[in-house]
């Protein structure tokens, strides 16, 4: 019998958290400075929700419009609410999920639902079906 692999076995804790008010130039700097894939857009309040942005979302929203990344704040191209999926998850759930979506990456909350953390399909892949850690595919 295999073991579950978890999302928490196979994600990543590299995102770069920003504020809604920042623009993409600052947060691009950042990303750039963390090695992370997406900008998670942190909640205002506890009433709040995440917001996320890809690049993706830059290319789209940015670029293709031809905006200025110092004068387009992050809150006026993220998506938000978001889904995440729970730290727990089996990786064959988290990846239904994700293509059911359209997704290729998706935040991981622990149980407070806070984000430590990004999957992708890279993730699940690599990490996730080597031979020291196949997951129950059944």
């Amino acid at each position: 019998m295999n073991t579950i692999t978890r999302v928490s076995d196979v994600m990543t804790k590299q995102f770069t958290l920003v504020e809604g008010k920042e623009t993409l130039s600052v947060g691009l700097e950042r990303m750039k400075q963390s090695n992370s894939r997406i900008m998670i857009v942190n909640k205002r309040h506890d009433d709040d929700e995440y917001g996320f942005i890809c690049m993706r979302d830059i290319a789209d929203k940015v670029l293709e419009e031809n905006k200025s990344p110092e004068r387009t704040n992050l809150y006026d191209i993220m998506t938000k609410p978001i889904v995440t999926v729970k730290v727990s998850m089996n990786i064959r759930y988290c990846a239904r999920l994700m293509s059911r979506l359209n997704m290729v990456l998706i935040p991981v909350c622990d149980e407070n639902n806070i984000i430590i953390g990004v999957v992708g399909f890279d993730d699940i892949i690599c990490k996730g079906l080597t031979p020291d850690s196949t997951p129950d595919l059944e």
